[in-house]
């Protein structure tokens, strides 16, 4: 038998040999073969497999992203949570793994590179915090120089995407100092273009990409850096460069959407630099014919409409756009939206067609998504628009209704008798095709639903019956006549707008018909005739009272659209132009003093124009608040670099003024400094502070004026709420007083 105390000494010498072993591979352990075992172990088990995760998931991201190629493309696709959320598992497990290396691989050299990951994941995630800390671990405490810069160049990336564009700067000022290695002077290169192109310096992004393209292999993620750097020189105008780069895309294996795009705007820019070539030789045609392009056809004729429009041609580039907007099919409402604002803006400036304009921009915003770069210009431009429209319309209409005041009594009364027999005409038409149409649908209900009874004496409602509801239609149509779906409908609201409508002199030329259901033409000389005479008549300013009345419409219209122009659609021409019809027209306005002050404030500096509206502003109104403001602005003290240095610096001290009780201290800085931030951000501020100091120094009839004028120059601010809330208790304390 084997002696026992040899077996013990045995199972001894194995004990200390696990042991000798396990402590050689500690992971704190600095001998070559414990270091060579840890980094042989992160790299092929928990490095590995977190990397692929990450990479898997990027893969996916990029499946799922949507290019809008309306817009300029990014050259890196955005750190998007929400695009994450589908990979959130893989990005989870790539962060969980890369911890690993962390947790037990202290010694291994690919522990900087698992942190990289797990910054990375994190970041796409959206957890910002913990990915940035990450990435400035491994920059503070990492070992390899080369994993260091990939650490720096990831967080500058997560900078510009939080549109921290001057930490940015500092990271890409700090590695263009380094030595970096051919992959990382690659993605160094990208990430800087990437930096200027978000931050709108597309001529130094571009710059940057020339010496980047060399760098980069044949594939679809070269193709699409390519396309971005196309849109960027077709932004700066310089088409020929464009195309050169529209054509390389074609040469790196694109996706069949970003090959069409490309092969679209490399059209578009050979139109353009040779004016002289037709565009029925470019291509259009052939691309509209082919099958492939079938979903794409709303941006073939898309670009077709501003290649005519380019070329002045608006009916064709109207009609051009409408097939655009008729060819979006489906989900796809992007084009769409681009569609009805190119179709605003020609209706707005070509044609001065405000209304239709104004419902473009309406049908743009309701399918613009909310995150795109011109939904805020859009919504703001609607809204001006809006109040534009019914300003502009009451102008029209009080200036048609004058004209008709001019006419002598016999001609007034046969105009308005011949709108009313072609109104009748058209009544009675537009029954007659009524019938008809309800004819047909009654032939095709009897045969389809003989019995509008279901299941016994149980009816069926009429919004689950097609013919029904088209019944209904049709009796409405019989009733009403065919009329768009808006306000005022019924016929005895729209008197007014149906009278001013017509022409002087073209007496037949009016669009509504008057309310009546009989099938016969009504007589003239009968009393229904009478009567709807009479009461279109009764619109026209006949006497002295009316007529003033009117004009005082027209004068309040016209005063609120050229403050309309000149706050809110930033149209300083039309608002001069405007303001100055309001003073040849109006000569006793009640707003010259203010008009006064508008056309000094819209008129450009060396313009000679300017310094005429402030020396009559001056001369007739010289105790006003207006020429307080104008004779200390800094082109009267001629100072105009000492004033409005730092706004935010000057409104604290003249609100500490405020709090100390040196009023009138304050005031006069106010007043000085106003002119200066013309147009700046805190203009209004400071004007809502002067109001206070007003009613503190000049009491409360100066207060009451103060509040109307910040109101009629601030129509937009955001301090308008408090004001009217101010104003109304001001109101009630004078009252008491």
């Amino acid at each position: 038998m084997i002696d026992r105390s040899i077996i013990h000494i045995s199972r001894l010498l194995l004990c200390l040999i696990f042991i000798s072993c396990f402590f050689a591979c500690s992971q704190f352990s600095s001998r070559r073969g414990a270091i060579g075992f840890h980094n042989l172990s992160a790299r092929y088990n928990a490095y590995f497999m977190a990397e692929q995760d990450l990479l898997n998931a990027e893969y996916e991201m990029k499946k799922a992203f949507k290019e809008d190629y309306n817009q300029i493309l990014p050259i890196l696709l955005p750190m998007d949570s929400v695009l994450s959320l589908p990979v959130k598992p893989q990005l989870e497990n790539a962060v969980k793994k890369a911890s690993i290396v962390a947790e037990k691989h202290q010694n291994s050299k690919w522990l900087d590179n698992s942190y990289i990951v797990l910054g990375k994941a994190r970041l796409y995630m959206g957890e910002w915090p913990d990915g940035l800390e990450a990435l400035r671990y491994v920059y503070a405490n990492g070992r390899d120089e080369n994993d260091k810069n990939d650490a720096l160049i990831l967080l500058m990336r997560a900078y510009i995407v939080q549109k921290d564009f001057s930490n940015a700067l500092g990271v890409a000022e700090y590695l263009s100092q380094q030595a970096l290695d051919k992959n990382s002077t690659r993605d160094f290169y990208l990430t800087k273009a990437y930096l200027h192109q978000q931050n709108g310096e597309y001529l130094t992004s571009v710059a940057i990409l020339e010496e980047t393209f060399p760098m980069l292999n044949k594939s679809i993620e070269t193709a699409r850096i390519h396309f971005a750097a196309a849109q960027m020189y077709d932004r700066l105008g310089q088409y020929a460069l464009a195309n050169k780069h529209y054509k390389s895309v074609q040469r790196n294996t694109p996706d069949y959407n970003l090959g069409f795009y490309s092969s679209m705007n490399s059209l578009q820019n050979e139109v353009v630099l040779n004016p002289e070539r037709d565009l029925s030789s470019v291509g259009f045609e052939k691309m509209l014919r082919d099958r492939k392009n079938d979903d794409l056809k709303d941006k073939i004729y898309f670009t077709m409409g501003l290649l005519a429009e380019h070329r002045k041609q608006i009916p064709e580039a109207i009609e051009y756009l409408q097939k655009s907007a008729f060819a979006s099919k489906g989900t796809n409402t992007q084009q769409k939206a681009y569609t009805y604002l190119q179709l605003a803006r020609i209706n707005y400036e070509a044609l001065e067609n405000f209304e239709k304009s104004k419902s473009y921009y309406d049908s743009a915003l309701i399918i613009l998504p909310e995150e795109a770069p011109e939904y805020r210009l859009v919504a703001d431009r609607k809204k001006a628009l809006d109040d534009f429209v019914t300003q502009y319309m009451l102008v029209d209409m009080e200036d048609s209704l004058q004209n008709l005041a001019k006419m002598n009594p016999a001609a007034l009364d046969n105009y308005i008798d011949n709108i009313i027999e072609t109104q009748e005409k058209a009544r009675v038409e537009e029954q007659r095709k009524a019938r008809e149409e309800m004819e047909l649908a009654q032939n095709a209900t009897s045969r389809s639903t003989p019995n509008p009874m279901m299941n016994g004496n149980e009816r069926r409602w009429e919004l689950y019956d097609p013919a029904l509801i088209n019944q209904g239609k049709i009796e409405f149509k019989r009733i009403w006549g065919n009329r768009p779906l808006e306000d005022d409908w019924r016929r005895s609201s729209r008197q007014l707008k149906t009278l001013a409508a017509g022409n002087p002199d073209n007496p037949l030329d009016s669009a509504e018909a008057p309310v009546a259901s009989s099938d016969s033409i009504m007589k003239k000389g009968s009393q229904e005739w009478n009567e709807l005479h009479d009461t279109m008549k009764q619109s026209v300013p006949l006497t002295e009272a009316q007529l003033a009345e009117s004009q005082k419409k027209k004068e309040d219209a016209l005063y609120n659209l050229g403050k309309i122009y000149r706050f809110d659609l930033k149209e300083p021409q039309r608002s001069i132009a405007t303001f100055e019809r309001i003073l040849a027209d109006f000569p006793n306005t009640q707003y010259k003093e203010e008009i006064y002050y508008l056309l000094y404030l819209t008129y450009d500096e060396g313009n000679s124009n300017k310094l005429v509206w402030k020396d009559k502003l001056l001369k007739e109104y010289p105790t006003s608040t207006y020429a307080r403001l104008v004779s200390k602005s800094p082109d009267a003290a001629g100072n105009a670099t000492a004033i409005g240095t730092n706004p935010v610096k000057e409104y604290e001290a003249a609100y500490k003024l405020y709090l100390d009780g040196n009023y009138s201290k304050a005031l006069d800085d106010i007043e000085q400094n106003l002119p200066a931030y013309k147009g700046g951000p805190m203009e209004d501020k400071f004007a809502l502070l002067r109001v206070f100091i007003i009613g503190k120094v000049r009491g409360k009839e100066a207060y009451a004026q103060a509040i109307e004028e910040f109101m009629r120059l601030y129509p937009s601010s955001v301090y308008l709420p408090r004001l009217k809330e101010m104003q109304e208790l001001n109101s009630v304390s004078m009252g008491k007083r």
